[in-house]
């Protein structure tokens, strides 16, 4: 297994007992389903959230709109959208939370991840995922309840292929004889990370896996988790997690429930950054659709009273 020591995303994110912090696109809050997103605006706060020493940028995957589910992430095409934010940064780490390979085919996966990786200098970190929103399945052409074997294979047939020169790989959507994919990343391998369990055992996951990238649970359930994954693993590999935040106005304002997440002040933002520190976690992704306050005020004041005490790594 790669131990990414050369991969400046990896680097910037991740390092056994420590935490970093990150943001997920869209940069803005909103209601109902479909944010705004000004390119413009955009580009703007994510080059501010590099400046703050943010760690990394994360888009999402959502191939279809579902208007019962409620949220279609970042709108965009996430690999059409990394390229440009990768044009407009330099070192931030860039991520996906997360590709949905049971969708794609993992030949068009390997290439845009490699392309992405190559083109932002080794920034990618690729979160992958079976997709979790039943409608979009038959629109694709594809039986959901087999979505955890095309998971197991598409990760096996992207490392293969990014690995090796010209393999040759049979599996259900690839018969591989003779061809080989370009560009192959630095490296010849990218930091992958599982999300959620994707159909798959967690000893699966530590075996197979770069790290996880997991929900927001009870501080309690976290810990344990992660000391039970950790207990498959004979290497250090991280632990991510997403979470909502609205950051309220007055920083000691105590923690309230909202979806997958808190309305807290910045000081018991803070407690709680702690906390999850010394559960294991290495890396919190925010997200801000459900905050009541502009997203480029809420960054400035991430950046100025929270990222210092867990700050990107290498830079």
């Amino acid at each position: 297994m790669n131990d990414f020591s050369r991969h400046q995303g990896y680097r910037r994110m991740f390092k056994e007992n420590h935490l970093t912090l990150g943001l997920f696109f869209p940069l803005e809050a909103y209601e109902g389903s479909i944010p705004v997103m000004n390119v413009e605006e955009q580009v703007k706060l994510a080059k501010k959230a590099e400046q703050w020493n943010f760690a990394s940028l994360f888009v999402r995957d959502v191939p279809l709109y579902d208007p019962n589910f409620g949220d279609t992430g970042q709108i965009y095409d996430p690999w059409v959208y990394l390229g440009y934010i990768a044009a407009h940064t330099e070192k931030i780490a860039l991520g996906t939370g997360s590709i949905i390979v049971t969708l794609r085919h993992p030949l068009h996966v390997a290439k845009a991840a490699a392309s992405t990786d190559l083109i932002s200098g080794r920034r990618l970190i690729l979160g992958v995922a079976t997709g979790d929103r039943p409608m979009e399945f038959p629109g694709f052409s594809v039986d959901f309840d087999q979505r955890g074997e095309r998971f197991r294979e598409a990760l096996s047939v992207i490392k293969n292929v990014w690995n090796q020169s010209f393999p040759v790989i049979q599996t259900p959507r690839v018969h591989m004889v003779g061809g080989d994919l370009l560009p192959k990343p630095e490296l010849r391998d990218i930091p992958v990370l599982v999300t959620g369990h994707s159909g798959q055992s967690m000893e699966w996951i530590a075996a197979n896996a770069d790290g996880w990238l997991y929900y927001p649970r009870n501080l309690f359930h976290q810990t344990s988790l992660i000391r039970d994954w950790r207990s498959h693993l004979e290497v250090f590999k991280p632990f991510t997690q997403s979470l909502y935040i609205d950051l309220a106005e007055d920083p000691d304002e105590a923690a309230s429930a909202i979806h997958l997440g808190f309305r807290i002040g910045r000081r018991r933002l803070i407690r709680f950054i702690e906390n999850l520190k010394a559960a294991g976690v290495n890396h919190v992704v925010f997200n801000l659709k459900y905050g009541s306050r502009p997203a480029a005020e809420v960054i400035d004041e991430l950046g100025e009273e929270v990222v210092p005490l867990f700050p990107a790594l290498d830079v």
